[in-house]
């Protein structure tokens, strides 16, 4: 049997997304109130950073709009969202008016905002961030966490959400 052959593929936008989208990662909600008003993001660019002190990072399309919104928040929501929550993850990657209609959320400390139902929560700080091409790369620090594993997670692999299924 013969493997397959590899092929060389051009370093275009376009193409490193699917590329990039060969490496499964998993999807967290970024969300916060803002002004009385709930504000969030989809993200599959989540990453532990440092047992000590606490630290996560998040990269962030500097062309975002509502990043600048979420960055001046004095507490962030990390969720890990669940395989239950494909809708979720679709709402807060559309359109931000409409983007809590029917995503069902909690308020904690610092106006965090945490997805119900989500496998991890972590209460965090922005403590830096860092301009890395067309990406900003949020360093923050995990002030709190809460676990139920009551859930499995949702994973973003080519383009399209999964939940992971265990063996």
């Amino acid at each position: 049997m013969t493997a397959p052959a590899k092929v060389r593929v051009p370093l275009t936008g376009d193409d490193l997304r699917q590329v990039y989208g060969r490496f499964p990662t998993g999807v967290v909600a970024v969300c916060a109130e803002v002004d009385g008003a709930p504000v969030g993001i989809a993200v599959s660019t989540f990453v532990p950073v440092s047992l000590d002190p606490p630290l996560v990072s998040i990269c962030v399309r500097t062309a975002s709009a509502t990043w600048p919104l979420l960055r001046r928040a004095p507490g962030l929501g990390i969720s890990v969202l669940g395989a239950h929550h494909e809708g979720v993850a679709r709402a807060l990657a559309g359109p931000a008016e409409h983007r809590f209609r029917d995503v069902a959320t909690e308020r904690r400390d610092a106006g965090a905002l945490f997805v119900t139902e989500a496998p991890l929560s972590l209460r965090v700080r922005v403590i830096d961030d860092v301009v890395a091409g067309d990406h900003l790369i949020a360093v923050c620090r995990v002030d709190e966490v809460l676990v139920d594993d009551g859930h499995g997670p949702l994973v973003f692999h080519r383009s399209a959400l999964r939940p992971l299924v265990a063996a």
